[in-house]
């Protein structure tokens, strides 16, 4: 993959990573100024992403990572324009959300109690499902890393 495709499809997977953010910040009720910002920190999150994953990262750290920048990001926002962190980062997350991962392992579910157990189905099921906590939790735990970092009242060490 050359150089320009890796921006084109870096392009790509912003703008349209952009959309379901701004979405969900409509539908939490983040204040009208605050989406443009959401759109950004999806966009941000997202490409982070993807490009954390074309250098051979798995995609539950590269979301761990990108959850983390998110953060971040949302802290500064939240200082510069005086509003909680949350609102910035909630809906920006939302693109990264495990949904593929998470409908396989439940259509793996529902065959299983379809048309009986076999471990192909089992590991199917296991496989998607793991990954799609894995996921969840790198999202999570990303989130509350800026928290975790900056708003102690001990010292790290």
């Amino acid at each position: 993959m050359s150089f320009l495709d890796l921006l084109l499809a870096l392009a790509n997977d912003m703008f349209f990573a952009a959309i379901p953010a701004v979405g969900f910040a409509l539908v939490f009720n983040v204040p009208q100024k605050a989406l443009l910002y959401c759109a950004i920190g999806g966009a941000i999150g997202h490409g982070s992403r993807f490009l954390i994953m074309h250098y051979g990262v798995p995609i539950e750290w590269a979301t761990f990572f990108a959850a983390t920048v998110v953060g971040m990001i949302g802290v500064h926002w939240s200082h510069r324009f005086l509003a909680h962190p949350k609102v910035f980062t909630v809906a920006a997350l939302i693109p990264m959300v495990p949904g593929v991962f998470a409908f396989k392992a439940m259509i793996a579910m529902v065959e299983i109690n379809h048309l009986g157990f076999t471990p192909d189905l089992l590991a199917t099921l296991m496989e998607n499902f793991l990954k799609a906590m894995f996921i969840i939790a790198g999202l999570a735990i990303g989130l509350a890393m800026p928290g975790l970092l900056f708003y102690r009242r001990k010292p790290i060490v």
